[in-house]
C-alpha cells in the first residue's frame, strides 16, 4: 500500500495519487478473497470500475473514495467531502447504476464500466474544483 503520510508531505498531487493506488489495491485484494471464500458468486466490479476511471483523465484530478461499493470523487483529500460529478455503482448483474450528486438521481444504467466513467465525466462541471488538502487536525 502506499505510504500516505508521505504523500501528505509531498501535497495534494502525491495525496490522489496515493489514494488512487490504495483504493486499487484494496479492492482487487477484497475480489480476490472474494472468489477464495465465495467461488462461482459475482462480486460487483468495482476493480474493473477503478481501472477504467483511474484512465479518465479529469477524474484521476479528483480524490477518489468509495462508500457502499460506490466510487465517488471529491475535491476535498479529507472530510467532509465535497462531491464532484456524481457517482458509480456496480452492479451485481455486472451493470452500472449512475447517480447525478445533487439532487442524487439516478442518471442510467449501463453495461460496461467505461460507459459509467464518461456517464459521470460528462456530469463533471466545466470549473470544478481542485483538489484541497485537508490538513490533519480539521478533520472531524
Amino acid at each position: 500500500m502506499p505510504d500516505t503520510a508521505e504523500a501528505r508531505r509531498h501535497g495534494s498531487a502525491a495525496i490522489v495519487e496515493a489514494q488512487w493506488l490504495s483504493l486499487q489495491l484494496a479492492w482487487q485484494w477484497k475480489r480476490d478473497v472474494h472468489e477464495i471464500r465465495s467461488p462461482g458468486r459475482p462480486c460487483p466490479g468495482i476493480v474493473p470500475l477503478l481501472k477504467a476511471a483511474a484512465a479518465a483523465s479529469r477524474l484521476r484530478r479528483l480524490y477518489p473514495f468509495t462508500s457502499h461499493f460506490a466510487l465517488l470523487f471529491s475535491s476535498r483529500t479529507g472530510y467532509p467531502w465535497t462531491v464532484q460529478a456524481g457517482s458509480v455503482e456496480p452492479l451485481r448483474n455486472g451493470s452500472f447504476r449512475v447517480r447525478r450528486r445533487d439532487p442524487s438521481a439516478v442518471i442510467g444504467e449501463v453495461e460496461t464500466a467505461e460507459e459509467a466513467v464518461d456517464l459521470v465525466v460528462g456530469l463533471l462541471p466545466a470549473d470544478f474544483e481542485p483538489v484541497i488538502t485537508v490538513p490533519t487536525d480539521s478533520r472531524t
